[in-house]
């Protein structure tokens, strides 16, 4: 730090865990079962997919993008609890913490896009089945998901810009396990009415894209109804349950996370929902989408018989 009549942060403290002394081994291993296991199963799901030709599908196109993505997610914070709690040093400088504010939002950020693609995709399954394939053709799909990092990463410039262009003096003490904004907001001592004006605009970017998805979920369930045989209709649901889930999980925690008026935040609520939504989640989805999904229990059970097989020669 530079001794000035306000001290400029070089660096910060993150104070995420520090009161759980006690309990950072239990901590530790915990995080480590859960970043494994998400490791494990969103690049495996990445495999799966493109070794398996019955997967080339536009659906499993974008769960396997939603993987990628849950797999960077969580890398962009998990390591940095894991050596948090393995050598106690708590330190993170301004430059670093810039740098995983900025990764976190451009994954946070396109993944809401790309479940309002996903929710679209299913929309077009379900009312034209005929014509699925035709309307999301592989150059179709590739422009939604490119739209959706696009927008991931406008957003990330513009929230990291906001953020990280605001004065943090004397207090460098982040009452939080990463870096992430509300927290930063409160170190902060010059005006935080811009940043905080990104923030709304972000919350209305996650309304937006709830309501596309709302609106493809109605139009799904009005085509679902048409559909005259009850097989049928549970069939056309039964697409949809998966993404259904993941989207109530992914944007219910973020709607609590940043949707509510200050008098209603609890920074101990919004470190548990933090860790739900950055660790826990990704870890879920591969298995959101594999234990009722019938396609890839059948590509997993070929993959793993070719395997067995290679291993026999």
């Amino acid at each position: 730090m530079t001794n000035n009549n306000l001290t400029t942060v070089t660096y910060f403290i993150l104070m995420g865990f520090t009161d759980y002394p006690r309990l950072q081994i239990l901590l530790f291993l915990v995080f480590l079962n859960f970043y494994l296991v998400t490791i494990l199963g969103n690049v495996g799901m990445i495999i799966l997919i493109q070794l398996d030709a019955q997967l080339h599908t536009p659906m499993y196109f974008f769960l396997s993008q939603l993987s990628l993505l849950d797999a960077c997610y969580t890398s962009v914070i998990t390591p940095q609890i894991l050596a948090t709690l393995a050598t106690g040093k708590t330190v993170i400088t301004y430059g670093q913490c810039a740098a995983q504010f900025f990764f976190f939002t451009i994954c946070a950020g396109t993944e809401c896009f790309l479940l309002a693609v996903m929710a679209y995709d299913r929309y077009v399954a379900v009312s034209n089945p005929l014509l699925y394939t035709v309307a999301m053709n592989p150059r179709i799909c590739w422009r939604l998901v490119l739209g959706a990092y696009v927008c991931g990463m406008s957003g990330a410039i513009l929230r990291t810009t906001c953020t990280f262009t605001l004065s943090f003096c004397d207090n460098n003490q982040i009452d939080f396990f990463f870096c992430d904004l509300p927290p930063l907001l409160k170190l902060a001592c010059s005006d935080t009415t811009n940043t905080e004006t990104v923030i709304l605009a972000f919350g209305n970017v996650i309304l937006a894209n709830t309501l596309v998805i709302l609106i493809s979920y109605l139009f799904i369930i009005k085509a679902i109804l048409r559909v005259k045989t009850s097989g049928g209709r549970a069939k056309s649901f039964s697409t949809c349950a998966s993404h259904l889930t993941s989207v109530t999980l992914y944007f219910g925690t973020l709607v609590f996370m940043y949707m509510r008026s200050g008098s209603d935040k609890s920074l101990d609520e919004d470190k548990v929902v933090s860790v739900f939504y950055t660790v826990v989640i990704p870890m879920l989805n591969p298995l959101i989408y594999s234990l009722r999904n019938k396609d890839v229990k059948a590509a997993f059970k070929k993959v793993a018989g070719r395997l067995q097989v290679f291993q026999s020669m």
